[in-house]
């Protein structure tokens, strides 16, 4: 029973991994979407969040189901719990995606970004996919210094959040109110699936260390 418990955490594991490559394919595609002005794309991503979502359901039902028949304890239970967050955490990030590619629809014909900051945006996706990707290498490893690394590498997206904002307070902006509230809106998406992505990393930290707030390796007389 103990073998059969421990096959279906690491099947969630695995699962987590594969909605981490969902997330991936979600901001990519939104991301050309949004730079292409390409609706067909946008509508795809938007429909394919429900797979996300079903996803992300189904991991917590059987998350739930294992509470229920194994009422695990200590580092077991930090993996059930740890399991039911980080799916949580994915879920948002391709709800974040969705958001991108529903503002690439609404302004089809158009272009949702000026021209200026169209190679911004591009990073901003190829950053973001980044993130996520590391991400499921760090579930399926469980390294803390890759998780480590994630929070270093959504600086980069944390700064180009700070520059686009500069941008639009720094009065001259000449695109139009409707426009500088797409830029905001988009940037702060980019922004937050950062931030998802970093607490999923801390999560993995929860899985390895019991602690909450830490990514940081504990002593080996802790690990033993």
């Amino acid at each position: 029973m103990r073998q059969l418990f421990h096959d279906e955490l690491e099947q969630i594991a695995s699962d987590l991994v594969a909605l981490s490559e969902l997330v991936a394919a979600a901001i990519s595609d939104s991301t050309r979407a949004l730079l292409d002005a390409d609706v067909q794309l946008a509508d795809r991503v938007i429909e394919g969040d429900k797979a996300v979502d079903a996803r992300r359901n189904d991991l917590d039902a059987r998350s739930v189901d294992l509470l229920a028949r194994q009422a695990p304890v200590a580092s077991d239970l930090r993996t059930v719990v740890a399991s039911m967050r980080m799916s949580g955490d994915l879920e948002r990030m391709g709800d974040l995606a969705r958001h991108v590619a529903q503002v690439a629809r609404m302004r089809y014909p158009e272009h949702a970004l000026p021209d200026e900051l169209r190679e911004t945006f591009a990073d901003m996706g190829r950053i973001a996919e980044d993130l996520v990707r590391r991400v499921g290498e760090v579930i399926r490893s469980q390294d803390l210094t890759q998780a480590r690394d994630i929070e270093n590498v959504d600086d980069a997206l944390d700064a180009h959040h700070r520059e686009m904002f500069t941008r639009l307070a720094e009065g001259a902006w000449q695109h139009g109110t409707t426009s500088a509230v797409d830029v905001a809106l988009l940037s702060r998406y980019y922004e937050r699936f950062g931030d998802h992505a970093v607490t999923v990393a801390r999560r993995v930290g929860f899985l390895v260390t019991g602690d909450a707030g830490s990514i940081e390796l504990p002593e080996e007389s802790e690990r033993a």
